[in-house]
């Protein structure tokens, strides 16, 4: 009988103490550590902007015409459903219209990477924003002659420039390191132009 309540007591003893120790803002000893705020891979989608409008007065930071406009549109709601949560593009309007759209639908405010040479350079200024969203979705819209760079800095591999004609062409890329970045190409909105002589287009290339 005495032994019993000795171990009743024992028992609530050391349930009263791990209680304090709660209250006190200590977890007991051997408590796991609190998770990370991400989990997962981080997802990247890059394109080259939309079809841009004609020069004008020698302006070379053009709006998009009325097909960009249109693509542009078709990009926000073929990743209305991916969960965006980083909008990265360059300097010029094409690249910022062509994400527009979706930014406006996910109430976010695009980073800016300006463009500027050489084109390696500002790949890799990307590719560092990029790495600073571990976990998230991020949309990245570059130009004909930084798509590739940009894939390559982020462990894609190499695809080169693209066509003068390419606009359609979604790369998604999944970082999950230290494993291999993985690239798929699919598209978006509408066929591309019939490509200009002596290029191919790129998922002819892969």
């Amino acid at each position: 009988m005495i032994i019993s309540n000795l171990i009743a007591v024992t028992r609530r003893a050391l349930v009263g103490s791990v209680a304090l120790a709660l209250l006190g803002g200590c977890a007991p000893a051997g408590a796991p550590e609190a998770l990370p705020s991400y989990r997962g891979e981080t997802t990247v989608y890059v394109v080259r902007h939309a079809e841009k409008a004609p020069p004008v007065g020698g302006n070379s930071d053009v709006d998009l015409s009325a097909p960009g406009y249109a693509r542009a549109d078709s990009l926000a709601v073929q990743l209305r459903e991916a969960g965006i949560d980083v909008v990265i593009t360059t300097h010029l309007r094409r690249t910022q219209l062509t994400a527009r759209p979706l930014a406006t639908m996910r109430r976010l405010t695009p980073i800016i990477v300006p463009a500027t040479s050489p084109t390696a350079a500002h790949a890799e200024s990307v590719a560092v924003a990029v790495r600073r969203y571990p976990g998230s979705r991020i949309l990245v819209v570059g130009h004909s002659n930084t798509v590739g760079p940009i894939i390559g800095a982020l462990g894609g591999g190499r695809i080169g420039d693209l066509c003068d004609s390419e606009y359609s062409n979604l790369f998604t890329l999944t970082l999950s390191p230290p494993a291999p970045s993985r690239l798929h190409t699919g598209s978006f909105g509408a066929r591309d132009a019939a490509p200009e002589a002596g290029c191919i287009p790129v998922r002819a290339r892969q």
